[in-house]
């Protein structure tokens, strides 16, 4: 495996592995590579013949500079891990290799989508998000990139850049990792005392109780959306941010489950926030 921090290195070392043709996969990552990154590592390399995975912590998506300072720096184990799941190349960049000018004046709008629910939460965030995901796709050129499910809202945002601005790029979705009690895994878990630790499952509780509901018949998403927020209200080391239930194809807030839809909670545990969301059947 190599590793890498130049742009211009990215860029010639894709384009000879088309040459030589090879399809590439990439996984977009700000490291500390946990169970969600390698499993979206793994179906890259099963699938594609030349895996590159980018390690940047990318400033332009904290809205706090204390998160981005606390935000974990592993890049010997990150390396480590990468090579061993089979990653041909690993881009892991400075700020200012990447925001060769600072921070850039031309951004990607992330649209209405990018203003509700985690956007909401989080302003700024999306328009960070995509940003960065443009600048790697445009060095990496075209290649499938993966990003996993536990992000859906990001997912779909990175599906509506690539189409409307024509980018070779093919997106592929990755089902969430759980851990064993149901907890999505994420970088943020690891923050969290035991006591809050052992609270956190009551989102995929909340989510899944929905489902259930959903496949018993169950349409109301007025319903469905009290049964999460109920759930997770009766633990008392969480506060609820949302619950929402969007169409699966608009992610507009539906009064009626007609077709798939998902469901989608947000809530603080302490000082740590954390999302997850399923997707609803229609019986």
């Amino acid at each position: 495996m190599e590793l890498i921090a130049s742009r211009d290195a990215l860029r010639d070392s894709c384009g000879r592995a088309r040459l030589k043709g090879n399809v590439v996969g990439f996984v977009p990552t700000m490291g500390d590579l946990h169970a969600g990154h390698q499993s979206l590592i793994r179906r890259a390399r099963a699938e594609r013949g030349f895996l590159v995975v980018s390690i940047f912590v990318n400033p332009l998506q904290f809205d706090s500079p204390a998160d981005l300072a606390a935000y974990p720096r592993a890049l010997d184990r990150d390396r480590a891990t990468a090579e061993a799941l089979g990653c041909d190349l690993l881009f892991a960049p400075p700020d200012d290799e990447l925001y060769h000018g600072g921070r850039p004046e031309v951004t990607i709008d992330p649209g209405p989508l990018g203003d509700r629910l985690e956007g909401a939460s989080r302003p700024g965030h999306f328009r960070g998000v995509l940003t960065v995901v443009a600048k790697l796709l445009a060095l990496v050129g075209p290649s499938s990139v993966y990003f996993g499910e536990k992000d859906a809202q990001q997912l779909e945002l990175v599906r509506r850049m690539v189409n409307d601005l024509d980018a070779p790029v093919s997106v592929v979705g990755c089902p969430t990792v759980r851990e064993p009690d149901g907890l999505a895994v994420s970088s943020r878990n690891s923050r969290l005392p035991p006591d809050e630790r052992g609270a956190a499952p009551v989102l995929f509780e909340a989510l899944s109780e929905a489902a259930t509901m959903a496949r018993h018949g169950e349409r109301g998403a007025d319903v469905l959306r009290a049964a999460i927020a109920r759930r997770v209200g009766a633990e008392p080391l969480a506060r609820l941010d949302y619950a929402a239930i969007v169409d699966e194809a608009t992610w507009r807030d539906v009064d009626i489950v007609q077709r798939t839809s998902r469901a989608l909670v947000a809530a603080r545990f302490g000082a740590t926030r954390l999302i997850d969301n399923v997707s609803l059947p229609v019986a």
